[in-house]
Parts: structure tokens; sequence; C-alpha cells
């Protein structure tokens, strides 16, 4: 299936009640299942990633199958390596292909007993899920902040607790640094001092929660504010006040055109002009905003910078290659180098475009999400497989509609 995305007008306005935050909903629900006893959790994000972890919390001894959900398939790595039973962790094929063994080298450091049934290093996982001691472990901190915080939240469960000593560059730190305060919201003394964690054996019961909006999702409404002639949104269900790293929006849109207004229920975003004429980001910190910027950047023709965006090569596809090949279509030419440690565009653009501009999106939703309004300025944008959404942002497309955005249904 694919969606063709039509805008009659350029001044948009609307009410948009954003998911929950799938980060917080997926790491609640890890404690919550530690926990002595369980709070009462409202509001969960309605993703596929969250329904696939609650699906995989709930299996008991098996087959667990996760499908895409990258967090899913590391949070229960860990959770399972110490929960009595055998278990058999899977997922896609693309999920097949992104490395899992600096976290499991961590848990057999640990003791766990993890076998791998295909290709080393990465899934399907046999698990024998039993106690662990717990202690000191050495990990490399360079590849997923996913498998520290999986890491961390099992750590009160080990009999010693855990300390993590982190070996190499912190990459988005802003993740562990939620992981922490969640824990140490639920009463759990967690340390976090840049390269060292001490998460003590702690037992602990769950709290009441509801779960706040996703600011990650909250990007795309930033990106159409950017882009429209003018624009006016209010965001519903966001906090000022947040854990979530993705909430360096208003400061990061502010220098792209869009201005931020905190009220009692969430933001309200509007066009403003524009002060900036080269855009340098490191992204360590936010790397699930990069795609989302690459393309209001290049589409407002300012050139730019990304560092930090070394984990993007290892999501859901190979977010680098992918931004080139499609940001190309649209005229676009990126440079990056081998690794995706940095991205730039200096200006330099593509010539003989196709005439319909078709974006493929490889199974990742942030691709789906990123590129769709850029049919502002590219009327009769076409997208595959729009229902990759629903990893993150189910609603994404009516949200589209009831804003004014045309969407007609393509058959293959």
């Amino acid at each position: 299936m694919r969606y063709q995305i039509q805008l009659d007008k350029r001044e948009l306005h609307g009410e948009i009640t954003l998911p929950s935050s799938k980060s917080i909903s997926n790491r609640l629900l890890i404690l919550n299942a530690l926990a002595e006893k369980e709070g009462r959790l409202e509001n969960l994000s309605g993703s596929d990633d969250t329904r696939v972890l609650v699906e995989g919390l709930g299996t008991g001894e098996g087959t667990v199958d996760i499908g895409h959900a990258g967090t899913s398939m590391r949070f229960l790595a860990a959770y399972l390596s110490i929960q009595p039973g055998e278990y058999i962790l899977t997922g896609s094929r693309r999920m097949q292909q992104r490395p899992i063994g600096k976290l499991v080298d961590a848990l057999k450091d640990l003791g766990a007993k993890i076998e791998y049934l295909d290709r080393t290093g990465y899934p399907p996982l046999s698990i024998r899920g039993k106690m662990l001691n717990g202690g000191e472990i050495n990990v490399d901190s360079s590849i997923s902040s996913q498998y520290i915080s999986a890491l961390m939240m099992i750590g009160p469960a080990l009999k010693e607790g855990l300390v993590i000593r982190l070996k190499n560059e912190v990459v988005s730190a802003s993740y562990i640094q939620l992981t922490q305060s969640l824990m140490r919201d639920l009463g759990i003394p967690v340390k976090f001092t840049g390269t060292r964690i001490e998460v003590p054996c702690h037992s602990f019961e769950g709290k009441d929660i509801f779960v706040e909006g996703d600011w990650s999702a909250a990007s795309y409404w930033y990106a159409i504010a950017a882009l429209a002639d003018h624009a006016e949104f209010e965001i519903k269900g966001l906090q000022k006040e947040s854990w979530q790293g993705d909430s360096v929006l208003p400061v990061m849109f502010r220098q792209l055109g869009v201005d931020t207004t905190f009220t009692e229920d969430g933001i309200r975003l509007k066009t403003i002009q524009r002060s900036k004429r080269k855009f340098e980001y490191n992204f360590g910190d936010s790397p699930d905003l990069a795609q989302t910027v690459a393309l209001v950047c290049g589409l407002l023709n300012i050139p730019f910078r990304f560092t930090g965006t070394g984990t993007l090569k290892i999501k859901e596809t190979d977010r680098v290659v992918a931004l080139q090949t499609e940001m190309k279509k649209l005229g676009i030419l990126v440079d990056a180098d081998s690794e995706g440690a940095w991205m730039s565009w200096d200006g330099n653009m593509a010539t003989d475009l196709p005439g319909i501009k078709q974006i493929k999106t490889y199974q990742d939703h942030r691709m789906a999400m990123a590129f769709a309004p850029a049919a502002i300025l590219f009327p009769g944008l076409i997208i595959e497989d729009p229902d990759v959404v629903k990893k993150s942002y189910p609603g994404f497309w009516n949200d589209l509609q009831n804003v004014g955005f045309n969407i007609k249904v393509l058959n293959p």
C-alpha cells in the first residue's frame, strides 16, 4: 500500500493529542514487572513496540517474537535472563540483522545462560533464565544506550546489585538519564556519574503513573510548522519539565522558524521568521530527531552539519543511507562518513529529479513520518508502506488529515 499526500493550502491550524511516550512506557513496563507490587500504569503508548513488549512480558516460557521492536529485544533479553524458565527470543528479518552481542556479553559476565541460535552476536537467542548474583561489569557504551538501560533495570533484582563501568563514548546519555530518573522515582537509589553506574540490590513497589506525551512524535508537527507559510497547532500531552531527551525541540526549532508556548495541557506551535543560515547540532542525545531536522533544513535551503549520528546505522534501517537515498529524490545531496558519525549538506542540489516523488520507508516508522511534511513543498508526494507508523504513532495519518492534508490510498 502507498499513500499520496496533497495539501491545497499553506496555512494550517489544528489541535493534536500526541501518543504517550514509548520510551517511558517501555521502561515502566519492565520496572513494573520487576516490582514486588505492581503499580497502575495509565496512558501507556498504543504503539506496536509497546504492545509487543506487553505481550512478551506475559508470554511465559517458549518463543517470544518481538517483530521489529528493537527496544523490546534488548529489554527482554535482560529481563528474561533473570526469569526462571527457557525462552527463545526472536524477531523480524531486520531484527536478526541488528547487533545484540555487547548486551549478551555483559549478561554472560553476570552469569546469564544465553546462546545464539544462528549468527553469533545477533538474534535469535536461547535464554535459560535464573537468579543472577550481579557484581561489576564493563560495557561498551558507544553502541546503544538501550543496552545500558536494560542492564540498569534488572540491577535491583541481582543479589549483589550492579556496577556498570562505561567504556568509550556514551551515546544517547539522555536515555540513560531517563532510565535513572524513572528508577529513582520508584525509590531505587541509582547513581550515574558519566562513566559509572551503580544500582544496589533493592526491593521496590510500583506506583500509579500517568505516562506523558511523546516529544519524539511532536517533532513532525514542528517540521510541518517550519515548512508551512503559516501554522498554529495546539499539541496536547507534553510536559515542560520532561525527562525525555527530545524535549530539546523548542530550542532547536526556534532557530528553524517555530515558536513554542507552553500551555496547561501541552504546547502551542506557531510559524515565525527563521534566523538560521547554517544549522549545526550534535544529535548524540536525541538521535530520533535527526531525520526530521535533516529534511527540514534541506527543504528550507539551510546547509547543515550533524554529529552524534552513529547510532542511526543500527536502527530499524541504516537511517544514514536511507536518508541519503530518499533526500536525493527531493534534490538534496547529503554527505556522510562511512560510520555515520557525521552528516552534512552544503546546499548541493541534484539534477534530473523524478517527476513523481515516491519515498521508500525501509520498514522504518521515522522515515515515513519525517518525509510526510515534504508534501507541503512537493504536492502528490507518495509514501510507501505507510502502516509502519504503527510502531510508534498509530494515529499519525489521521492527525494529518484532521489539519488539512489530503491522503489518497494507492494500490501497489
